[in-house]
Formats: C-alpha cells, sequence, structure tokens
C-alpha cells in the first residue's frame, strides 16, 4: 500500500503577457478599438473588462493542468461541464501490476495528520480494501470488476483542459471557504500557480490562505 499527498502539474509553457495580448485584441473586435493597443495596454484592457463583467473574451485561451487527487475530489472536479478531463480508469488500471508497484496508491487525508487514532482507523480500512482488491484479482477476477472493492480515497491522476473563463469559475468554487477541504488543499495552491502564471485575470479570486 502506498500513501501520497495530492500534487498538480501546469502542463502548458504560459506566456503571460502573450495570453493577455491575444485577450485584447479579441476583446477589442467588439469596441473595434485596435487602434488604442499598445505594447502594454493588455493588463489595463483585460482588468477592466472583469471588472465589467465581460467574460467571454476568456474564452479564446485556456490552460491544461495534471492533478493527482483522491476519487472523492475528481468527481467534483469534473463537474464542470466547460472542459475536457482524460482520467485513469480503474476499469483497465490493473494495480497488481508491476508498473503500479503491485500496490494500491492512496491519497492521504490532511486533516487528520494531528489525529492519531482516526489516521490509524482510515490506514486500516484503506488496507482492507487493498487486500480485497488483490484478493479479487488473483481469483480472477478482472480489474473493472475487482475495483468494487476501492474507496473513495483512491489516487487518481487526470488532465483537466478549460478556458480562463471557467478556470475562473472553478477557483470561485473550490477555492472559497465552503468547499470540501481536500478539494480546497488541490484547489488553493492550484490558484496561486495560476495567479503568478497569468496576470490579471485570477486576481481578485478569494485566496484565504488556508485549508479548512
Amino acid at each position: 500500500m502506498n500513501i501520497i499527498p495530492p500534487s498538480f502539474e501546469l502542463l502548458d509553457r504560459v506566456d503571460g503577457t502573450a495570453l493577455l495580448q491575444k485577450i485584447e485584441l479579441a476583446g477589442r473586435v467588439c469596441y473595434k478599438s485596435e487602434a488604442k493597443i499598445t505594447p502594454d495596454s493588455a493588463a489595463g484592457f483585460v482588468r477592466r473588462i472583469l471588472e465589467n463583467g465581460h467574460e467571454s473574451v476568456l474564452e479564446h485561451e485556456k490552460l491544461s493542468v495534471r492533478i493527482v487527487c483522491d476519487r472523492g475530489v475528481s468527481h467534483e472536479i469534473v463537474r464542470h461541464r466547460i472542459a475536457s478531463y482524460s482520467q485513469e480508469s480503474t476499469r483497465y488500471c490493473n494495480y497488481s501490476l508491476d508498473k503500479f508497484q503491485n500496490e494500491v496508491t492512496f491519497i492521504r487525508p490532511f486533516f487528520w495528520n494531528d489525529e492519531p487514532e482516526k489516521f490509524r482507523v482510515w490506514e486500516e480500512a484503506m488496507a482492507a480494501a487493498e487486500r480485497a482488491y488483490l484478493s479479487l484479482l488473483e481469483l480472477g477476477a478482472t480489474a473493472q470488476e475487482a475495483r468494487t472493492v476501492l474507496p473513495n480515497s483512491l489516487k487518481t491522476e487526470l488532465v483537466a483542459t478549460m478556458d480562463l473563463r471557467e478556470w475562473r469559475h472553478f477557483f470561485k468554487l473550490r477555492a472559497a471557504a465552503p468547499a470540501h477541504p481536500q478539494m480546497r488543499e488541490i484547489a488553493l495552491p492550484m490558484l496561486r500557480a495560476f495567479q503568478e502564471a497569468v496576470p490579471v485575470v485570477f486576481d481578485g479570486i478569494a485566496d484565504t490562505g488556508d485549508r479548512a
């Protein structure tokens, strides 16, 4: 049994300046104000259109992220409709194989870091799920049959691609205080990475700096 924390990776090499310039060019078509474009006008233009709620122009740019999380969190991520997803399949991934180190990997629930008794109960449950899964495979079950005993804490990987408007919507929901703690555990550092990579677009989205 393997236990790991969640993680993410931006798959695009982001040139924030060029990205804003493309958004500005697309947006100024609406007003036929292309003549106002200067080498440093994009940030101000994008900021103004966001303040006015004209977010459709953000749909001209997209970003892809590889996310490692548990299955429960992934179910929330894929509820965002305007997106493309490719996810690790428990139908076809047989975790008894060498490429998976012959074990099942689970995502550690951070909220029990300081509660060893609760973590022990969880860890025992994961070990039991792994034993049942591997036993079913040994008895001749297929991976898609044996997966029925795997829990929400099962590690999964997915690539999510959304346009910038949908990413804003994603972070407004998933980085907010009411979101599930494990969802925020991945959404908050992702938001900070997006804010660093892309100027202006993700400014003003609340980031309280905690995960509770």
